[in-house]
């Protein structure tokens, strides 16, 4: 057999061994994301297309990470976890000191022409570091329990100075699930959970910004600040409304091309989709999310050691909560956090994180086969 042989054999083994309904499911869920990426740029000035075509470049790196990462055998990344957590954190710090500020947070670094948001990179760091704290460890123990919330909180108190308390909601999320995954006894959740409710009175006093405060009132009452911090979920509930079963039609939406819809192209993406499309497509796409959320849960059932199933548990909360909360948000039925909608949101940080996590849980799934 010549190389030329060999080599056209190690594709075709290559890529019959790829998870295909996985990767179908991304596919579809990629192009309907750009198509309402199109639409919600297009009111940009000079008619947003650079936005449409820098995402689908990151859309490409995206895929290659995906290649890459599904290629590492996932039992290595136990030893590396301390570094990459020391890493995160590293990040997270520069951020701080050296970040790029916009719209009041500075949550990017600056690297010549492209802008990393280190904190998408702790939603794949994080449940590699906790995965890899609680394979050998009982949850159990009051000591390693208090040490796996030390992990967790170092890198969410540094993104809360940021401030983005969306993504430390996110990062608290991964552990409440990974650490819930492990076995952690019942009566210590209820205890957490108690300490939790018990400390909403400090962090509404001393840790939430007034910003923050003012969205989770808007939640409660939109219409106490219609033209203030009201006023984004109002508009989004307007788009999601007015497009009724079938849409107004791509690139027809009135809320997004005139304006009344902010942050069309990241935080309220779905409502832009959910104007042109209507409900059916809507649910489609909610029904596409919960059948990849179906297919890592299975992948995390199928893992044969302990780390890949936590691992792929932490992925699949981050993916889930972000899910939900996005499209909740644009309904009026959960607070406005800015967390973004995989897939649909523009931003190359956070889709090559999604990208990397699934190729992690793409290796887990091999190493089972």
């Amino acid at each position: 057999m010549g190389a030329a042989d060999r080599a056209e054999e190690a594709l075709l083994s290559f890529l019959r061994g790829l998870d295909w309904i996985t990767l179908a499911l991304v596919g579809v869920l990629s192009s309907l994301g750009l198509l309402a990426l199109y639409s919600a740029s297009f009111s940009f000035k000079g008619g947003g297309l650079h936005v449409f075509l820098r995402q689908l470049v990151w859309f490409g790196v995206g895929f290659i990470f995906y290649l890459l990462s599904s290629r590492v055998e996932h039992r290595r990344l136990v030893h590396l976890s301390g570094l990459f957590y020391v890493v995160l954190l590293s990040l997270l710090a520069l951020v701080l000191a050296f970040g790029r500020v916009s719209g009041g947070s500075s949550r990017w670094l600056s690297l010549g022409p492209v802008n990393l948001q280190p904190s998408e990179l702790g939603k794949v760091v994080l449940p590699l570091v906790l995965a890899a704290f609680w394979e050998k460890r009982d949850p159990r123990g009051l000591v390693d329990l208090s040490a796996s919330v030390l992990l967790v909180a170092l890198p969410a108190s540094l993104v809360l100075l940021q401030p983005d308390l969306g993504t430390a909601l996110v990062y608290a999320f991964i552990w409440l699930c990974v650490t819930f995954a492990r076995g952690i006894p019942i009566r210590y959740l209820a205890l957490l959970f108690g300490g939790g409710l018990a400390s909403l009175p400090v962090l509404w006093r001393f840790v939430l910004k007034e910003y923050q405060k003012r969205r989770i009132l808007v939640f409660l009452d939109p219409y106490v600040d219609p033209l203030g911090a009201g006023y984004n979920v109002i508009q989004a509930r307007i788009a999601v409304g007015s497009g009724g079963l079938w849409g107004k039609g791509f690139m027809e939406g009135t809320q997004s091309k005139l304006r009344f819809l902010p942050e069309p192209h990241t935080d309220f993406i779905f409502s832009v989709f959910a104007e042109e499309f209507g409900f059916f497509p809507s649910a489609l796409v909610v029904v596409l999310f919960f059948l990849l959320l179906l297919r890592l849960l299975w992948v995390a059932d199928g893992a044969r050691d302990g780390f890949g199933k936590l691992l792929v548990v932490g992925i699949f909360s981050f993916l889930l909560l972000q899910f939900f909360e996005n499209i909740a948000m644009t309904m009026g039925l959960a607070p406005v956090t800015g967390i973004t909608l995989p897939f649909f949101s523009y931003g190359g940080s956070a889709l090559l994180t999604v990208f990397m996590s699934l190729g992690l849980v793409e290796s887990v799934r091999r190493g089972s086969v």
